[in-house]
């Protein structure tokens, strides 16, 4: 096999756990996908997809990082949770991993509850602390799936119409 079919077979790996790890926090989904595209636009020496068409896409890879924390924070905070229901959805999220799904569901949700009544705050706003970090979480993870798909419809309009 030569280079350029090892790194086509690389990047569309990279490309395929990428777009796991925008479910699974443990998994850096944007930074993966990214290099995917990089593996598969050096396949071809950089002739179709060029190094300003890859800034736009690392630029994009920070966006989805930035709407993560951003999205997180503004669902708990719009449900007045305090910053310590927010590191405890982060948290909780981390913890979750470890129980399947399940646990990445409700893991924010227990992690911001928790952080609210470590603050002896009633049950009714821990709660609500914690459905706000959820929705926030799941906010997050819909617009990185979205800003995900824009940078493959970029990558694949640069590579076969040469936006270059």
């Amino acid at each position: 096999m030569d280079q350029a079919t090892l790194l086509w077979i690389a990047g569309l790996l990279l490309v395929i756990v990428g777009f796991a790890g925008l479910l699974l926090p443990a998994i850096p989904g944007p930074p993966l996908l990214f290099l995917g595209l990089v593996a598969m636009a050096w396949a071809e020496d950089f002739q179709y997809v060029g190094f300003w068409m890859l800034g736009v896409l690392a630029l994009m890879t920070v966006l989805a990082y930035f709407i993560d924390f951003a999205a997180t924070a503004f669902g708990a905070k719009r449900f007045g949770a305090s910053s310590r229901a927010t590191v405890g959805a982060a948290i909780g999220t981390l913890v979750g991993l470890f129980f399947g799904v399940p646990g990445i569901l409700l893991g924010p949700f227990l992690g911001a509850a928790i952080g609210e009544l470590s603050l002896r705050r009633p049950i009714g706003e821990a709660g609500r602390a914690g459905i706000g970090a959820t929705i926030g979480l799941a906010i997050g993870a819909a617009f990185k799936i979205a800003l995900a798909f824009a940078m493959v419809g970029i990558f694949v309009l640069a590579r076969f119409f040469n936006a270059n």
